[in-house]
């Protein structure tokens, strides 16, 4: 992995902190009081600056750092340590707890990897122009078909397991995704709950508006399709931009799975950040061709930012003569996604 070179400054102005300690006004005595309290109690209130205002001394440095990263970008093109797009990521999804989710949790690890290592090596050799970057995608965050306790449909990993697959991605020098679906809980509470992972400058984030049910009282996961508003995405977005520029870290890459128009909603109000990179990525299993039919009319036709496509191994093979997209077949689509997901 490239070395990571910070770019944000943890200092305010003084001036602006300053402005916002300044003593507050005196206001007109009520009917009845005297103009001043007097003796020392009085003079001590009235010279007792009025208390900083936390949350706008934060919504000031996030737009600083905000201006400032989009100088640097329109400069250089993207913010150091950017992955996108001078790499394509090929990524391994699952949950290593679970052999129903994907390729990462349903083989043995070695033997899993093994198959990684020539996945890889596919990838490359089609396409030599670009280096390819390798990530692990752990649904971190799982819809469940309960609703337990607090009647939200979800279920977090635990921490052991969080750890483990840390551990996975390093041992093979992969950046690891950590991946929330909501339930009927929201992301403004779920994804929360992961900042500590992703302080961490080789973890980033993917959201599944498949599993975001909160607007759909009393319907079950896998019962319908959930859906994410572009206020959900960008709150997303400014969450991530927060933590970049917090601590000093290189952009974070942000996922949103897509193979539906209605998952999706106002994408043209989507606000994007240079902390934070934004794939649209085609969910989608089945016959090759509504595969690319997908990409067209649900990424392509409402862009955002880079372009992402998912392979699968058990879906799209079945039945034949259906086969799995080869790599040179993703390449080819246009935009070429940067971001290829086995599942």
């Amino acid at each position: 992995m490239s070395r990571f070179t910070s770019f944000f400054r943890p200092a305010l102005a003084a001036g602006l902190l300053a402005a916002l300690a300044l003593p507050a006004c005196q206001t007109r005595p009520a009917e009845g009081e005297s103009a001043s309290t007097g003796g020392a109690e009085g003079e001590a209130a009235a010279a007792r600056p009025a208390p900083v205002d936390t949350i706008q001394l934060q919504r000031l440095a996030m737009r600083r750092d905000s201006l400032k990263a989009d100088s640097i970008a329109k400069k250089n093109g993207q913010l150091p340590g950017a992955i996108l797009p001078g790499h394509r990521i090929v990524a391994f999804y699952g949950n290593i707890r679970s052999k129903g989710m994907g390729i990462l949790g349903r083989e043995p690890k070695e033997q899993m990897f093994r198959k990684f290592a020539g996945v890889l090596k596919e990838w490359q050799a089609a396409d030599p122009s670009i280096p390819v970057q390798p990530a692990l995608h752990n649904v971190t965050i799982t819809a469940q078909g309960t609703p337990g306790k607090d009647g939200k449909w979800r279920l977090m990993n635990s921490k052991a397991t969080i750890e483990e697959v840390i551990s996975w991605a390093r041992e093979h020098k992969c950046i690891l995704f950590l991946d929330v679906q909501p339930g009927h809980s929201t992301l403004q509470v779920e994804v929360p709950k992961l900042e500590q992972y992703l302080k961490q400058p080789d973890i980033h984030l993917g959201i599944d508006p498949e599993f975001s049910l909160s607007t759909m009282p009393g319907i079950r996961p896998n019962q319908r399709i959930g859906t994410l508003d572009a206020k959900d995405i960008n709150w997303t977005i400014n969450y991530l931009a927060r933590i970049v520029s917090e601590n000093k870290l290189p952009p974070k890459v942000l996922t949103v799975h897509r193979f539906t128009r209605k998952m999706v909603t106002n994408y043209k109000s989507i606000k994007l950040d240079p902390r934070v990179q934004v794939v649209m990525h085609m969910d989608g299993h089945g016959d090759p061709t509504l595969k690319k039919d997908s990409y067209k009319d649900y990424i392509v036709a409402e862009p955002v930012q880079y372009t992402g496509f998912k392979l699968f191994y058990e879906y799209d093979a079945r039945p034949k003569p259906h086969h799995i997209m080869t790599p040179s077949e993703v390449i080819a689509l246009k935009p070429s996604p940067l971001y290829v997901q086995y599942q």
